[in-house]
């Protein structure tokens, strides 16, 4: 599939748009002017198409499920960044690096769904300037900076989405606790004292059997630019409101390229299942504590979707030193990178060794 352009001119001025987030439309920054855009049922009142993981992970998927697009590396750090629109140079999102728009593009499974954003700019800053207020030892001049800083960068990230259904079967053991009496000997106030206590055993049984699982959406982050701890702790995300794909919420905005494979993905999401499944298997076993021997599971019906969640974001530099916040562009949550005060850190020490000093000064008087 050859690439396609997308761009926005405004009606009234020719200059570009850009999504409104909140509004369901374009807006124009020169003159005002707001384009709304075509009614679209969420994902929740829509099927969204789910693709054959099988097919995929052979790279036998349609060809009307890819497309060819313009991505950028960045020469920090390795960013894969796509631009829509007229766009041609930028900072990277990720390191607040220079970069400019290449002219190599690579083949990609499109996208399905998109999450558009829900809170602006303006509510995405103010969530992080209060987050960064809350931190404990944070140094004072990177709030400020955050506070009087440039604008947060519009991103939409790539996500995998993964569905199964499984069947395992496992073997273990059902552990019931039970209590024995013992004496022992103890000190009291120099005299040895005799006394009982009750300490607890564990009666093992054998156990075996079977469980279900349908998986829906397990969200896996396609993109290695930005640590997966950050990301993680974005959530929850309410994939209802997604709706099918359509560039028009990208407008104005930068989207990532994948950068995890989809069966890197995969692997990542075989993971997450199993974890689930083991808790259904101690759930299945009972008893007071389980013991989980081996299981064994089947996987049938895998499909997946390629789906972009929207992310504000911004890289700092201060102090020489590179700081990433992100924040979860439909819920306002915040994560980041913990940024330190070594002169708060000092400073409270040395409060604390004079409050301490005070204290035994006294007790002494």
């Amino acid at each position: 599939m050859p690439e396609q352009e997308h761009r926005w001119p405004c009606e009234r001025c020719g200059a570009d748009l850009r999504y409104s987030p909140g509004d369901t439309a374009l807006k124009c920054a020169h003159c005002g002017h707001v384009q709304a855009l075509p009614a679209l049922p969420p994902a929740r009142e829509t099927a969204l198409e789910e693709l054959d993981l099988a097919l995929a992970l052979q790279n036998d998927l349609p060809p009307a499920e890819m497309e060819e697009v313009r991505i950028t590396p960045c020469p920090s750090c390795g960013a894969q960044v796509e631009f829509k629109g007229a766009k041609h140079a930028t900072e990277c999102p990720f390191c607040a690096s220079p970069v400019a728009i290449g002219t190599g593009t690579q083949r990609l499974i499109k996208p399905q769904a998109v999450l558009p954003f829900a809170i602006t700019e303006r509510q995405g800053r103010e969530a992080m300037t209060a987050w960064l207020g809350s931190l404990w030892f944070a140094p004072s001049g990177l709030v400020d900076y955050a506070r009087k800083g440039r604008t947060l960068s519009g991103l939409y990230v790539p996500y995998w989405t993964y569905d199964a259904a499984t069947r395992s079967r496992y073997s273990g053991a059902r552990g019931e606790f039970y209590y024995e009496t013992r004496t022992v000997t103890v000190q009291v106030n120099g005299k040895n004292e005799r006394r009982q206590e009750q300490v607890r055993k564990t009666r093992w049984h054998a156990a075996a059997g079977w469980v279900s699982r349908r998986f829906d959406d397990v969200l896996v982050l396609a993109s290695a630019s930005l640590p997966r701890r950050y990301t993680d702790a974005l959530a929850p995300w309410d994939l209802g409101a997604l709706v099918p794909y359509t560039p028009d919420f990208l407008a104005g905005f930068t989207a990532e390229g994948y950068t995890v494979s989809l069966a890197d993905g995969h692997d990542i999401a075989r993971d997450i299942m199993a974890a689930q499944i083991a808790e259904d298997v101690r759930r299945d076993i009972g008893g007071d504590d389980q013991r989980i021997d081996q299981i064994d599971t089947a996987y049938a019906a895998e499909t997946f979707k390629h789906i972009l969640l929207p992310i504000w974001m911004a890289a700092y530099k201060y102090n020489g030193k590179t700081y990433r916040f992100v924040v979860n562009g439909q819920t306002g949550k915040v994560q980041g990178e913990r940024p330190w005060s070594v002169w708060k850190i000092a400073f409270a020490v040395i409060l604390a060794a004079i409050v301490i000093g005070g204290i035994a000064y006294l007790g002494q008087m």
